[in-house]
């Protein structure tokens, strides 16, 4: 049985608005045997397509190495989008030692909603996935509930859109509430262009310009939010 455990701390500033919530990275991040082309940080995998998306949105020329440089690079981004990223597991068990969401066992969950309620800024979470067994929102749905709190539907369509709404309990706005929203990105794993394929508006646009693909759609949609 393997451990797998989350190498990173959550990377949140004081003016974080943004929450990035995913799971776990692979598990050769936790046991540091990175790759060549891996990036030691928060969805630094190479087959991870998250920072390539950002890459291309922002003409950000971001290294894809082991070097400290590229993590720093990573980091300056965040920092002034003030976007922060906060991954919902915090360990779990893996009969295969291998990076499938499904492989998880005995999971424990990291208190998402505690972060929240410590940066008082933060209103909206970005899902890397959807509602599948074992994503982020498929975990946030179960550590609502130790919250009494639920997600109510804003917009189905991809990506689906959520709200929840928690009391403020910042000492200067103690009887107020705030709305928090989530986006159920499409996820960045190869598994996911499947799905992609047979949505209609992507179909419509690779109508349009044949040489339209699931890397073009991701970056069409994680544009409006990064």
């Amino acid at each position: 049985m393997f451990k797998h455990r989350h190498p990173y701390p959550p990377f949140i500033m004081n003016d974080t608005t943004k929450l990035i919530v995913g799971t776990l990275p692979p598990p050769r991040f936790s046991t540091g045997a990175l790759l060549e082309k891996d990036v030691d940080f928060c969805y630094g995998s190479y087959y991870n397509s998250l920072w390539l998306f950002i890459d291309k949105i922002h003409g950000l020329d971001l290294r894809y190495d082991n070097s400290e440089e590229a993590i720093n690079q990573r980091k300056q981004f965040l920092i002034k989008h003030k976007i922060g990223v906060c991954d919902i597991v915090e360990s779990a068990e893996r009969l295969k030692v291998d990076a499938s969401d499904l492989g998880m066992k005995n999971i424990e969950l990291r208190d998402v909603i505690g972060y929240i309620k410590q940066y008082p800024t933060i209103d909206t979470i970005l899902f890397t996935g959807g509602n599948s067994k074992n994503g982020p929102e498929y975990f946030f749905r179960q550590h609502l509930k130790d919250y009494q709190l639920k997600l109510e539907l804003v917009d189905n369509e991809v990506p689906s859109i959520h709200q929840f709404v928690m009391p403020n309990e910042t000492p200067e706005s103690a009887k107020t509430i705030r709305i928090i929203k989530t986006v159920s990105l499409t996820s960045g794993s190869g598994a996911a262009n499947i799905s992609i394929s047979r949505l209609p508006l992507y179909k419509q646009l690779k109508a349009k310009n044949p040489n339209f693909n699931t890397f073009d759609f991701r970056v069409l949609q994680y544009r409006e939010y990064f």
